[in-house]
């Protein structure tokens, strides 16, 4: 393994300082309530003898084992379902690794499934105003299924939007656990990103009809496995890496593949390695500190990763005593140089990124120039330098090399001395509108300023209506309000994407703002998302009329009203009954009612 640069960057110690002086209180009280559950020992040894029995019973010729307390047993969280490409994989990892630790003398019993919906499907449909809420969510049923007090360590198995956060917001609860996360891989590349794009738009502007955008769209997304494009899937898995919770190199090998295989059991192994009852007890408190996810905020940077993760790190982190804020995420940005172009911030997708060096790559640039904590713990060992390692398979055995000291492709991958930006591109926008962040990875410089006059639309639908109706032809900024959390479960717009690209290509400057998020599709448009205080709170969105002129410059971290006196009105409201039943959500008004700020994280928690 390389060896890393031991100067840490200087804007990197103080914001890791200042995280770590701001979490004192609540992170001291979470490892506290974490050494208490240590002392504890083997949980399943405080059960009672029918509480035991009814664990074993249906154990078969595992049974015995589990009941003498002979060896470890490791807990199976799955979000499987068929309906998300990439967790049905899952559908095969159980056997694979009940089959692993047995190998080992150890047990693993399937202790509870977690809930996966997928945002492609629900996009633009009222299923997504559940979509932030399935966070807390899964966060709730994996406690339920390691509730039970039968395990020494657990596999987590999941991939998407929600489900990886969720996940590690319970692994932080029983954090005196073990606790790997076990990816299933990525998709073939099917069709390319760009193209489908393009595609998108000819729909948005009538140029093709929807039998040829869905046969684009069934080539685009035809395998088991995770989208390609670098979402917020995506995002995740490449922060697993990053805060240390994958073996190295387990993010992007496709599913159904010996070497995926081979990993699965690897890291099943290597949880119950992990346990109280080895000589190498790694629990997830120790793993997931301050350094692991500054560290994942400077993968977020470097790789273009999804604004999503803005919501999540912070909700993430806070489970486990640690309090970080926006600022803390722009600091980073502005000292971290973006060293890939992977779509929507390039043609390439997640494939063609990993065969072209990958995470790997990345990690050991990123090492060398001081901008990682180099001595976290992670699930392979002490330092981060395990990630710049590559997994392979060879006679019939799964083992590591060390990775690609240079890039194969330039216009994919760059190295830290010749970057495709100086900065991440995420950053905090402040003024008299409030807070929002923005992500200008991928848009052109030309588009990071704009004062234009606002048109104001209280819901997606209706832009779509006042863009067919040709009444969007104007520079204009496009608000979309009450799609904060406590309006309506704060859902992406990203079925917005395709009609806002067709205007700034036809020479219109055109940007968006609103209270809700944009995904981690966000592309070449510029958008200020997340927006706080919310409409529904009363924020400064909710005080714009059409035609008032607001200011955003990206590179500077500006969003100001320019019209006078807009901050004296009164705020609007609306009726948002129609956000209250339907598709689930009588039951999610608890969740709407009680959710954080999104600059808290957008939690129940």
């Amino acid at each position: 393994m390389p060896q890393p640069n031991t100067k840490l960057n200087d804007t990197i110690k103080r914001v890791t300082d200042r995280i770590i002086e701001r979490s004192k209180p609540t992170r001291d009280l979470y490892l506290k309530n974490m050494q208490a559950a240590k002392q504890k020992g083997v949980a399943r040894r405080q059960l009672s003898c029918s509480g035991l029995a009814h664990a074993c019973a249906a154990m078969g010729d595992d049974k015995a084992s589990l009941a003498q307390m002979k060896s470890g047993n490791l807990a199976i969280v799955s979000a499987y379902n068929d309906m998300l490409s990439a967790h049905q994989p899952f559908a095969r990892f159980p056997d694979l690794i009940k089959d692993a630790v047995r190998q080992i003398g150890g047990t693993a019993q399937f202790a509870g499934g977690v809930p996966a919906m997928c945002d492609g499907v629900t996009q633009g449909e009222a299923g997504m105003e559940l979509s932030l809420f399935s966070r807390d969510v899964i966060a709730l049923s994996a406690s339920v299924a390691l509730s039970h007090q039968t395990f020494d360590a657990a596999v987590f198995l999941g991939v998407c939007d929600k489900i990886v956060p969720g996940l590690v917001i319970a692994a932080q609860i029983f954090g005196h656990l073990p606790i790997i996360f076990l990816p299933a891989g990525p998709m073939v590349s099917g069709l390319g990103n760009d193209e489908k794009a393009k595609i998108r738009q000819k729909f948005a502007t009538g140029d093709i009809d929807r039998k040829a955008l869905l046969t684009a769209e069934m080539e685009a997304y035809h395998a088991p496995g995770t989208c390609t494009f670098y979402g917020t899937a995506n995002t995740n898995q490449m922060l697993m890496e990053f805060m240390g919770l994958h073996l190295a190199g387990a993010s992007f090998v496709t599913p159904n593949t010996q070497l995926r295989d081979a990993l699965t059991q690897a890291g099943a192994k290597r949880a119950l390695q992990l346990s109280a009852l080895g000589d190498n007890y790694t629990p997830i408190c120790d793993i997931l500190d301050e350094r692991a996810f500054v560290n994942g905020m400077v993968g977020l940077n470097a790789t273009g990763g999804s604004t999503n993760l803005l919501i999540h790190l912070i909700a993430m982190a806070a489970a486990g005593g640690i309090m970080l804020d926006l600022q803390d995420f722009s600091d980073i940005s502005d000292v971290t140089p973006l060293l890939t172009r992977i779509y929507p911030n390039g043609i390439a997708d997640v494939n063609h990124f990993h065969a072209a060096g990958g995470l790997g790559f990345v990690i050991g640039e990123l090492l060398q120039a001081g901008l990682l904590h180099d001595d976290t713990q992670t699930v392979a060992g002490q330092g981060l330098a395990h990630y710049t390692q590559e997994p392979y398979y060879i006679d019939d055995k799964l083992a590591w090399r060390a990775g690609n000291t240079e890039s194969l492709n330039h216009d994919i991958i760059r190295p830290y001395a010749s970057p495709f930006q100086a900065n991440g591109g995420l950053k905090k926008l402040s003024g008299n509108f409030g807070t929002a962040i923005v992500k200008i990875s991928a848009v052109a410089p030309q588009y990071h300023q704009i004062t234009a006059p606002v048109r104001v639309f209280n819901n997606q639908h209706d832009v779509k209506q006042a863009f067919q109706a040709g009444a969007l032809v104007d520079d204009v900024i496009i608000v979309v309000r009450f799609q904060g959390p406590k309006a309506n479960g704060m859902p992406e717009l990203h079925s917005l994407t395709p009609l806002l690209s067709a205007m700034q290509s036809a020479g219109q400057k055109v940007a968006l703002v609103t209270d809700g998020r944009m995904s981690g599709a966000s592309g070449k448009v510029l958008c200020a998302i997340h927006v706080s205080l919310e409409a529904v709170e009363g924020g400064a969105i909710a005080k714009l009329q059409d035609g008032d002129m607001l200011h955003i410059d990206a590179s500077n971290g500006v969003i100001e009203i320019i019209t006078d006196n807009v901050l004296e009105r009164e705020a609007v409201t609306v009726n948002l009954d129609g956000n209250q039943t339907g598709t689930g959500r009588e039951l999610f008004k608890i969740f709407r009612d009680n959710v954080s700020d999104v600059t808290k994280g957008a939690s129940i928690f």
